[in-house]
């Protein structure tokens, strides 16, 4: 088998490749054909493979991230669903939690559940929270229940019963007679999607597994197909939310953690290089073509999460969504990319995003039909971007037709003209994602201050610097591959998997071997499904359990113990281990509070090859570069347009120093570097820009 290995990430409007052999990269962007996504895929594959002179054969390695199966839920594009649930709880899809993100909202709109009430199917059964049987499972209701589905035509089937995710009896027979009666029909258990307690948050997270399982396992289908018929013999693993990587058999039966795939791809990016550069807190910032994510990155590890929401209503309001449980990367995703459409709003102010013009017909200045302005158009405009070298030149814009759509969907409502609507649209777009990252930076418990941000993806390099200025961080670096960073982060990622059961366990009576076999079942089925994908010799297992105070509505996420939970001093170690996660946040513990553990979880992975570290990053020596000519630049403080050296990066060499303000142009972005920082070439190849100091 080959020693290449290549990382494909599928975004809302470019599918990025990355091509690894040896001490060799090479990289490319293709614009996303969402109607065939394998498609793309298959013909980058070929390009990329005739650029490094290689064949099918060479390739050891193919990890794959894409966005399908969030783009089914926000989109509402996935499959025709059933709930099937204990008899009482068809409703809790709409029931929710009781609580309300707008809490004065008297026409507050909630997000439609995916399953609607006719397809929801109460059977008779009960196991009470102590695993007793209330009442048996009626398999007589459940084979009528399956004619009707069937009926119905439904293309997909949850299964949620009270309790089952400590007591899956019921809901495990219950799968066993429907896939036997419907074998043509996939099922999902949520006692085996998500087996933890709170009932809404479960079924919503299995009825998600099943709305994209059709879509993700034929999507899957055909790529194997396809990658077959073009000679591949190497294994395919996918990326997951949780920034780990797994076999398709596992993404193929739990889509639902493909969701967020490719930021947490960026996340591995990030991590990775904190861990090189041995930086303790980093600022991850992911910027493309339809969405930004920013994530924060401690201890070279990213900040991860148990729950995440997709398809929310209200823009950066929890609650407003449909919530997922699922291990997750812990970012904030905002619709801020450079396909983001921007417009005046009623109170005549500019907006940007949500709504993206996407890869089909994208941005005006594609020339593909666009009619809206757009972040790239407003970059065009203000020469950020060179018309004749975007995506390494195998697209020229058309800077007329942006700024015609800059004049008819901001200038004209505003009285501007459209160098000044592309420098407001710059601005909104900027000051939009600060904001974002000043508020998850907050919640998080955390400081902006002294972090270091790394910037990546195709519009990341081209706002990176004036969106740190208003954070206030003082160093950005840009690494080799910024444009594709995602895709390089999955040649990063470890082979991994997490398994979360819910116990609920009284610290004050700690059920010792309770939680030791938990702890073990868990560990097995994570083991499993590692060494399904790569028969390794060494893995790493880290086990957390979620833990309050008794009565509390929230959780935190602590490190357990080494050890076995059954030797002594186990739970006296649990305590202190609590503890200090809590005063951690709340900066105080709560007297005469009992602490109870409510879900274990156990991650096991595989670490990944990894390309040797460069062992020197910061040179002392200093060139000056000659540039390869100027190009006018707007200063989108001042509003002057002034011609600005340009260098090709490919060019620069270890030790360059570029004073601001300057272009450094490559073949899948372009860095801005305003005239408040200075950028040097570390030994590795990263750009690092750093603000001028004040003498």
């Amino acid at each position: 088998m080959g020693t290449i290995r290549i990382g494909i990430d599928i975004g809302g409007t470019f599918t990025d490749f990355a091509l690894e052999r040896d001490d060799e990269r090479f990289t490319l962007k293709k614009l996303t054909t969402h109607q065939s996504p394998e498609t793309c895929v298959l013909e980058g594959l070929d390009e990329i493979l005739n650029t490094a002179d290689a064949s099918p054969d060479d390739v050891g390695l193919l990890i794959h991230g894409t966005t399908l199966a969030t783009n089914a839920l926000i989109e509402r594009k996935g499959a025709r669903t059933a709930l099937v649930t204990t008899d009482g709880f068809r409703d809790i899809l709409e029931i929710r939690a009781e609580d309300r993100y707008e809490q004065y909202d008297l026409a507050i709109e909630m997000p439609a559940p995916l399953v609607p009430r006719r397809l929801r199917f109460p059977i008779p059964e009960r196991i009470d929270a102590h695993g007793g049987v209330r009442m048996d499972l009626s398999e007589r209701a459940l084979t009528d229940v399956a004619h009707r589905l069937e009926a119905e035509q439904v293309e997909a089937i949850a299964v949620g019963f009270l309790h089952s995710y400590a007591y899956p009896d019921h809901e495990l027979r219950a799968g066993e007679l429907l896939r036997r009666l419907l074998p043509a029909i996939p099922v999902s258990l949520s006692c085996e999607v998500s087996p933890e307690m709170r009932e809404y948050e479960r079924f919503s997270t299995t009825v998600a597994n099943a709305y994209v399982q059709p879509l993700i396992s034929g999507y899957l289908d055909r790529l194997e197909d396809g990658l077959q018929a073009s000679g591949f013999r190497c294994p395919l693993f996918l990326m997951l939310s949780s920034g780990g990587i797994t076999t398709v058999e596992t993404a193929k039966r739990f889509p639902v953690r493909l969701v967020e795939s490719g930021p947490a791809g960026g996340a591995a990016f990030s991590a990775h290089i904190a861990r090189e550069l041995d930086l303790e807190r980093v600022l991850s910032f992911d910027m493309g073509g339809t969405t930004a994510k920013l994530c924060l990155v401690d201890a070279g590890a990213a900040k991860t999460s148990r729950s995440f929401e997709v398809a929310r209503i209200g823009r950066f309001k929890k609650g407003s969504g449909l919530p997922l449980r699922i291990p997750v990367v812990d970012m904030v995703e905002i619709g801020a990319g450079g396909g983001s459409l921007c417009r005046v709003d009623d109170l005549g102010r500019i907006a940007v995003g949500p709504e993206s013009a996407g890869s089909d017909p994208g941005p005006a200045c594609y020339g593909r039909g666009g009619r809206g302005a757009t972040v790239t158009d407003a970059d065009v405009v203000l020469g950020r971007i060179d018309p004749d070298a975007f995506a390494g030149g195998t697209m020229r814009l058309d800077e007329p037709a942006a700024e015609s759509s800059l004049r008819a969907f901001i200038g004209d409502a505003l009285d501007l003209d459209a160098r000044h609507a592309a420098i407001g649209v710059c601005e909104m777009i900027e000051e939009t994602m600060a904001s974002a990252a000043r508020v998850h930076v907050i919640e998080e418990g955390a400081d902006i201050s002294g972090r270091v941000m790394i910037a990546f993806g195709g519009a990341a390099p081209l706002h990176a610097v004036t969106m740190a200025d208003k954070l206030g961080i003082d160093r950005i670096l840009i690494p080799c591959g910024a444009g594709v960073g995602s895709a390089i982060g999955f040649l990063r990622a470890p082979i991994a998997y997490e398994v979360i059961r819910s116990a609920r366990v009284m610290l004050d009576a700690f059920q010792s071997q309770t939680v030791a076999d938990l702890l073990e079942t868990s560990e097995a089925e994570a083991r499993a499904i590692v060494m399904a994908a790569i028969p390794a010799n060494r893995v790493h297992v880290t086990r957390t359990v979620s833990m309050r105070y008794e009565g509390q509505g929230h959780e935190l996420e602590v490190p357990l113990p080494e050890g076995d939970p059954t030797r002594h001093g186990y739970a006296q170690a649990l305590k202190v281990a609590f503890e200090n996660a809590y005063r951690a946040v709340y900066q105080r513990l709560v007297p005469e509070g009992t602490p109870e553990c409510l879900s274990f979880s156990v991650r096991v992975e595989a670490p990944p090859a990894l390309p040797g570290r460069t062992t020197e990053t910061v040179l002392s020596h200093e060139r000056r570069p000659r540039p390869i000519g100027t190009r006018p630049l707007v200063d989108t403080v001042t509003g002057v347009r002034r011609a600005v050296p340009v260098f090709m990066r490919h060019a620069l060499r270890p030790g360059d120093l570029l004073e601001g303000p300057a272009i450094v142009s490559e073949a899948e972005t372009t860095i801005i570097v305003s005239g408040r920082f200075q950028a040097l070439v570390m030994a590795d190849g990263t750009i690092d820009c750093r603000r001028r100091s004040i003498e």
